[in-house]
């Protein structure tokens, strides 16, 4: 199996930085964007190490589920980031991913 390197974690920080208020992207996408379609896994296993100051509470599932793994809670602090952000999370922790997904120019 292929690997991630410095450069696709660096472009993960990068994608993630952009991902404005009111939308979200899926682990899917950013790995993509990125470079390593592959490697959705791998863009969540970065999500835990990055930098603080990323927007990590916007980036969820392809289906807008929220992380079980989030820092500070599983799904419910997951679902507390989004929702002080301004975002509706259903009572089975998810997003609306169609109506919500970041469609990076």
């Amino acid at each position: 199996m292929a690997r991630v390197d410095d450069t696709f974690k660096e472009r993960v920080y990068e994608l993630v930085a952009q991902i404005p208020q009111g939308k979200v992207a899926t682990y899917g996408q950013i790995a993509a964007l990125g470079g390593a379609s592959w490697a959705a896994w791998e863009v969540g296993q970065i999500a835990h190490t990055g930098p603080d100051e990323l927007p990590w509470h916007r980036v969820v599932n392809k289906q807008g589920g929220l992380a079980s793994g989030y820092p500070g809670g599983g799904r419910e602090g997951h679902r507390a980031v989004l929702e002080a952000d301004g975002y509706h999370v259903s009572d089975d922790y998810a997003v609306d991913v169609k109506e919500l997904l970041w469609r990076p120019a």
